[in-house]
């Protein structure tokens, strides 16, 4: 009889001390150590390589993407983009349907000076490595003039692009054309304001439905209501310096907020709705860190101490088995 309770034992303890699936799903604290992205201006995670998130510097880099592996915070790859002369000032990164990455060469620090500005576009890899990859360059002007932006989304399900300006009185959403044209220029037209905040980078929910605008210190949340945007909740952000990206987890069920900097951390927060915790709390950290420890710890303590009720029941089953055997 004691075989039967051996195999059961082992079965629950796998079970008991089987690291969580969202451990490896890129959703946990990280540090950007490659010394070369001291500026990372924005993030996008990979839907083809689950828990690697896309980022870029902010200027003075060259047409670099570096795909970065949360589990360890290193670069696993380093793209080259080819076809789109020496970017200017590159301020955002976003996923679009089959897998295209799209990267904002969008920012303006004359406060709106240059004409137009480019968005980039070229494909994700399916295997992760060094080289180059040719993108296509889309030129872009408003048709309110010329104004500074690091805010780009594309719609998971349409492709349609948009970007948010950046002003401190609090800017707007800019709806590109449904399809970007190569030649000639792409006019993005205001379609919905964004007031109270100074946008730094924006999200939109892998279905579509949600949409995400940061600022240095705080985030807004809306419903995306096909562009016209109903404002949900305020959000609190983790503090991380000089916060400049944040991007929805693969799943959706966290925003990842990043910043700029020499090993720069991203840190997680429930999205709204999500069933986490209040996310409108304003507490500005995860709920890891709410447990007293990071999601690590935590997985940890729960592990051992469902490893201990196993191992009480197989105590007393086996004296249990040992009685009836008398």
């Amino acid at each position: 009889m004691r075989r039967p309770f051996a195999l059961l034992a082992a079965a629950l303890l796998t079970g008991a001390l089987t690291v969580p699936a969202s451990a490896a799903d890129g959703d946990e604290k990280f540090t950007i150590k490659d010394p070369r992205i001291t500026e990372s201006s924005g993030l996008a995670a990979s839907r083809q390589h689950p828990g690697i998130y896309w980022t870029h510097n902010d200027s003075d880099d060259g047409a670099y993407l570096y795909a970065v592996d949360s589990a360890t915070g290193e670069t696993v790859a380093t793209i080259t983009m080819s076809g789109v002369g020496s970017p200017r000032d590159v301020e955002a990164i976003s996923i679009g349907p089959d897998d295209q990455i799209y990267v904002g060469d969008i920012g303006d620090n004359l406060g709106g000076t240059w004409p137009y500005v480019w968005i980039y576009r070229l494909p994700e890899p399916k295997k992760l490595r060094d080289e180059t990859i040719k993108a296509t360059q889309y030129v872009v002007k408003y048709s309110d003039g010329a104004r500074n932006a690091e805010s780009l989304v594309v719609h998971p399900k349409t492709g349609r692009v948009y970007i948010v300006d950046k002003n401190e009185k609090g800017g707007h959403l800019y709806e590109g054309p449904a399809r970007l044209s190569p030649s000639g220029a792409n006019v993005f037209r205001p379609i919905a304001a964004v007031p109270d905040l100074e946008a730094t980078d924006a999200a939109l929910s892998p279905d579509g439905e949600h949409l995400v605008v940061r600022s240095y210190f705080g985030a807004i949340a809306y419903d995306w209501n096909g562009g016209k945007i109903k404002k949900k909740e305020r959000l609190g952000v983790p503090f991380l310096g000089q916060g400049e990206s944040v991007t929805y987890t693969a799943d959706g069920k966290k925003l990842m907020y990043g910043a700029e900097g020499a090993d720069s951390p991203v840190e997680p927060q429930d999205a709204p709705g999500s069933g986490g915790s209040d996310s409108s709390s304003g507490s500005g950290s995860s709920t890891a860190s709410e447990g007293g420890g990071d999601g690590l710890n935590g997985n940890l303590k729960t592990g051992a101490i469902a490893a201990g009720a196993v191992v009480v029941v197989v105590v007393l089953a086996l004296r249990g088995s040992r009685r009836r055997r008398r």
